[in-house]
């Protein structure tokens, strides 16, 4: 499947080998557009793959602060120390996931570049391609079974059917 046209192809990693595995499939079957001169005798930029994680929100994190106080008291505390220690381990969680894509990309001569956004990961991952104009999506599939996949939903699947962009779903062993 190489191709020389790809201005962006944008690879979703969640820390899985499943997503590290759509990574390395990017890296040995796309070939990216060279930067030149285009059809129409204006320069092109050379084509990147763009490697995105998606963080959970904070607030879902959030939700193991402690809650209301019984018999009266507020509704919701906010423990910002407790908060502020999620988000840091939120941070490490991302920077080791990125820092190992990095590592799958280097010795490859490709224009890398990376993304990290906050919120549900399959509205997002549709998001960032969409803003990006992406010609392509490529994601790892856990390939869960029908029943984990009833309660927990599929990442892959909601992007299959919202994306902007074509999506290439690199599935996992079961």
């Amino acid at each position: 499947m190489a191709t020389g046209n790809l201005g962006c192809v944008v690879v979703a990693v969640d820390g899985s080998e499943e997503s590290m595995n759509g990574l390395r499939w990017a890296l040995d079957n796309l070939r990216l557009r060279p930067a030149g001169e285009g059809a129409d005798g204006t320069a092109q930029e050379a084509g990147a793959l763009v490697v995105l994680h998606v963080q959970s929100p904070p607030s879902i994190a959030a939700g193991l602060n402690p809650g209301s106080v019984p018999f009266g008291g507020p509704d919701y505390i906010e423990v910002p120390a407790f908060t502020a220690a999620i988000e840091a381990h939120q941070r490490r969680i991302t920077d080791a996931i990125m820092a190992h894509a990095l590592q799958i990309c280097a010795g490859k001569d490709v224009n890398v570049k990376t993304q990290v956004v906050v919120g549900d990961p399959k509205e997002m991952i549709c998001e960032v391609a969409t803003n990006l104009h992406a010609d392509l999506l490529v994601m790892g599939s856990r390939a869960f079974g029908p029943i984990k996949r009833m309660f927990l939903g599929s990442v892959s699947n909601y992007c299959i059917n919202h994306a902007n962009c074509p999506v290439v779903v690199i599935k996992g062993s079961s």
